[in-house]
């Protein structure tokens, strides 16, 4: 009789153990999921797919009930949010992401967004026939550490401009940049000169005020811009929800390359931004939506550096620190 109470107490405590360990699974369970992007066409694929309800159709399959989104001007407040837990998953500039990361956030690229994409807008009345005739200007860009700031600066390094000296960067958003080398005040604008990603700069012409002068592609061609990111804690703890993550945003991907007109609307309704300054922003970008890890890899590892010799971060990151490819592997091996 003794000998079968302690039978007894060990199957209690055995299922008392499976019951605490499948409670604990259920708590673990994702059932919102959190994305952050920024109002560009760089990230075309996010909108796509949130508009036509694929991330919630997708997702529903591993429990995922709500799909819930924040828009950030730029990357710097959109890495604090995902360190913070704000966001789980961020559409934003792969430079931002190695400073988030340097920095301690636990995240990983898992795919790219685009390449190239941005253009420097220079007043309509000031003469541009190299990269020296803006010594002594002043140039609205992203704040320290974006992709913008970090290529704009390189280049004019690589053109013998000290980015410090010769000319006056200020940070700014896309918004406030646009003012600023609209505006005129005593004669004089705010700003000479903005370096936006798209449609920004297309806007910024429309409105008859500037023009650009270079596009990011040639100042470092098929350079890194936006990519997907993942918080390392989702990459842990449901690695399945992250390849899905990768599959959804690959099949939007191929989706608005195929349907550039609709893709350009869905842009529109989304921001407001009007549909034929969309439109003519796709047509004449040197960006591309793409979804190969491949082919930014260097690229964005070359940022790392950059922002090395810059001082915005104390050590060089590797390719292995910024990236995390398995889940784009599994996911092209299934197609």
């Amino acid at each position: 009789m003794k000998k079968l109470s302690i039978i007894v107490l060990v199957l209690l405590l055995v299922a008392s153990i499976f019951v605490s360990g499948c409670a604990s699974n259920d708590k673990s369970n994702v059932t919102e999921l959190k994305f952050g992007y920024q109002p560009s066409t760089h990230q075309i694929a996010y909108m796509t797919a949130a508009e036509k309800g694929w991330w919630k159709q997708d997702l529903a399959s591993y429990g995922v009930k709500d799909i819930t989104e924040k828009s950030f001007p730029t990357g710097d407040p959109e890495m604090v949010a995902l360190k913070t837990g704000d966001i789980d998953v961020a559409y934003v500039g792969a430079a931002p992401v190695i400073t988030a990361i340097s920095q301690g956030v636990d995240a990983k690229i898992v795919a790219p967004v685009q390449i190239n994409g941005s253009s420097l807008v220079l007043r309509s009345e000031y003469k541009y026939e190299s990269p020296k005739d803006l010594k002594g200007r002043t140039i609205a860009t992203y704040p320290p550490g974006t992709i913008q700031d970090t290529v704009l600066r390189e280049w004019l390094k690589k053109n013998e401009l000290d980015p410090d000296k010769d000319v006056s960067i200020r940070p700014m958003t896309a918004g406030d940049a646009i003012t600023a080398i609209s505006a005129n005040t005593s004669g004089k604008p705010a700003v000479d000169a903005a370096f936006l990603p798209e449609p920004s700069p297309t806007v910024i012409e429309k409105q008859g005020v500037g023009r650009t002068v270079v596009k990011s592609g040639q100042m470092d061609p098929n350079h890194a811009c936006c990519v997907l990111v993942v918080s390392g804690k989702l990459i842990k703890e449901h690695p399945d929800i992250v390849e899905q993550i990768v599959k959804t945003h690959i099949n939007s991907t191929e989706y608005n390359n195929a349907h550039m007109d609709e893709a350009a609307q869905i842009f529109s309704n989304k921001t407001s931004v009007d549909l034929e300054t969309v439109k003519t922003s796709l047509k004449e970008w040197d960006g591309s939506w793409i979804t190969d890890p491949s082919l930014v890899e260097d690229s964005t590892v070359n940022y790392s550096k950059t922002q090395y010799d810059l001082g915005y971060i104390s050590k060089t990151l590797t390719k292995d620190d910024i990236f995390d490819t398995s889940f784009y592997d599994k996911a092209v091996s299934g197609k």
